[in-house]
């Protein structure tokens, strides 16, 4: 016969036993739950420089070069970039990738008109037009949450040169009509995604040997091109390379063969960890002409393969990208690609950029993202 102590400590190991019946399967459930597979979303981000470069760099002659760069500076200004940042910034933002390549992140200076920069190199305007890189970052950190780092920047093609940018040749007479002078700076940047997890080191970056090298009107141009590279991390991932560049988009498609192999001789020669590489590569095996897979050909022959979208990335198909401008997107020239399929497998890719906004076009490319299982 219980009496009441027994009572309680019957109805308490009761309890107990109940509890554990109860909890013992959803424990084991949630030891044995299969883990989700480690991912790591990669972006390459071509922004537009703001103008058409070509009419200055196939100039008549040192007046007409004036006149056009002159006409480039405006172009600048009409194409807005602050505008066209919060769409470049919405994008990202939207996609949330862990790390995202950048192409064509210029930065235009102004100075008193001068001759001497072109033909010595020695640059003095100082004075910015616009950054797109602070631009940029502005956007993606707005509100005062840093949503985005920058892991490295590279200069690319530095140029400064006088211009007629009131478009009235009688006001700088003493250099044929360039009242100002004009600086673009062209740089390629890698950014990281602030707490996600992830790590970086071995930051290495640098320019190619093999260059376009156009004379414009008598003076000699080194149109500078390079590559950014950084071993990452990315939560749990393994340590692996990844790789920005952006191949030469005028001059001999063989200019961009050089290029690529220079990459694969460089920092696509990774040892053992895989190499993911995104990039505008101004090449492509079918949307472009013979002669301008030359480089894409050179990268898959070096053992890369494809790990991005099939979709067309260009073109807006005038120098200003107003939300008006005539568009025939046939070619995929931006691209994202790894050297280890085996490790690095493609789960998702996708374009962004596919309408304007804000009335402009975010740039003449789309941007392109994917969704990487590396183990």
């Amino acid at each position: 016969m219980f009496n009441t102590k027994n009572r309680v400590v019957f109805a308490l190991l009761a309890i107990f036993t109940l509890s554990a019946l109860l909890a013992g399967p959803a424990q084991a459930k949630r030891k044995h739950k299969p883990k989700k597979p480690n991912t790591v979303k990669v972006m390459s981000r071509n922004l537009y420089l703001g103008a058409d470069l070509g009419p200055a760099i196939n100039s008549s002659d040192a007046a007409d070069f004036i006149s056009k760069n002159g006409q480039i500076l405006r172009d600048v200004d009409t194409n807005n970039f602050p505008v066209r940042a919060r769409g470049l910034a919405g994008e990202i933002r939207k996609v949330s990738p862990d790390l995202v390549g950048l192409q064509e992140v210029a930065l235009w200076r102004t100075g008193d008109a001068s001759f001497t920069p072109s033909i010595t190199g020695e640059y003095t305007a100082s004075t910015v037009k616009v950054d797109f890189l602070a631009d940029l970052l502005a956007q993606l950190n707005k509100g005062g949450v840093k949503r985005y780092r920058v892991v490295k920047v590279q200069n690319e093609f530095d140029f400064e040169a006088p211009a007629d940018y009131d478009n009235d040749p009688a006001t700088g007479a003493v250099t044929l009509g360039g009242e100002i002078n004009g600086r673009l700076t062209m740089r390629d940047a890698v950014l990281a995604k602030v707490g996600a997890g992830i790590r970086t080191r071995n930051i290495k970056s640098g320019n190619y040997e093999h260059i376009f090298q156009p004379v414009i009107s008598g003076i000699p141009v080194k149109v500078k091109r390079g590559w950014l590279s950084a071993d990452v991390k990315v939560r749990k991932s393994k340590w692996f390379r990844f790789v920005n560049t952006h191949f030469e988009a005028f001059g001999e498609p063989q200019i961009r063969e050089q290029q690529a192999k220079e990459l694969l001789a460089g920092p696509l020669k990774s040892g053992t960890k895989p190499a993911v590489l995104v990039g505008d590569l101004n090449s492509d095996d079918d949307t472009v002409s013979e002669d301008d897979a030359l480089a894409y050909d050179a990268l898959t022959k070096g053992g890369m393969v494809d790990r991005g979208t099939q979709k067309m990335t260009f073109g807006v198909d005038s120098g200003i990208i107003t939300d008006d401008a005539p568009t025939n997107f046939n070619q995929t020239i931006d691209h994202v690609m790894t050297n280890r399929p085996k490790s690095v497998k493609l789960l998702a890719s996708g374009v962004t950029g596919t309408k304007p906004l804000n009335g402009y076009w975010d740039s003449d490319h789309r941007g392109v993202w994917s969704n990487l299982r590396i183990p």
